[in-house]
């Protein structure tokens, strides 16, 4: 089961996903929401937090779930703050009830993962890509254009066109014909 906690929240945060099962992780932890309540009321607690990434609207809610939870941190670069136990590129951790593959996609942020589930067909995007075509912002710190769109690409030749659904880090979730909304990304950031 996945869902995300930060639903109907207004204010800067990103999405946060609860995946729950064999081993119950938070994907991303948000900021400026009470995400620990949000947490209780689906499980007692967490097995870790894994990061698609470290900037503020991701990571702000860092402490307080750490704190409640006394949780390991795990995500790409072990000297951001809070993170504690690496996730190199093409490892398999298991969220919930699948194993799903990291992969390093820097472009939007030098730290950035996607996370890929072959069985059932899943795909955690961070701030990779988005729906309908959007993809993430590189006018910021470490974001590089050029490096983003080999990212896109890369996850392209990873998830193949049977991609079930996609859980971005910001706007819905992509449901309907999310290696799609891929391809329009990549396109649309060549340009």
């Amino acid at each position: 089961m996945i869902r995300n906690l930060a639903t109907g929240v207004d204010g800067f945060t990103s999405n946060v996903f609860l995946v729950t099962g064999d081993r119950d992780v938070l994907v991303d932890v948000g900021n400026d929401f009470d995400v620990v309540a949000r947490v209780r009321e689906h499980v007692e607690d967490l097995d870790a937090v894994v990061l698609t990434h470290t900037h503020p609207d991701h990571v702000g809610n860092l402490g307080t779930v750490t704190d409640a939870f006394d949780v390991t941190v795990e995500g790409y670069d072990v000297d951001a703050p809070g993170v504690e136990q690496a996730i190199e590129d093409g490892d398999d951790i298991v969220m919930g009830e699948h194993t799903y593959t990291a992969l390093h996609t820097p472009g939007h942020k030098d730290d950035h993962l996607c996370l890929y589930a072959a069985e059932p067909a899943i795909l955690f995007a961070g701030d990779l890509v988005f729906s309908n075509g959007g993809f993430g912002r590189t006018d910021l710190e470490e974001g590089d254009r050029s490096v983003l769109v080999e990212s896109i690409q890369r996850v392209l030749e990873t998830v193949g066109d049977d991609l079930d659904v996609m859980y971005a880090g910001h706007g819905r979730s992509v449901q309907t014909d999310p290696y799609r909304n891929i391809e329009l990304a990549a396109q649309a950031a060549r340009f």
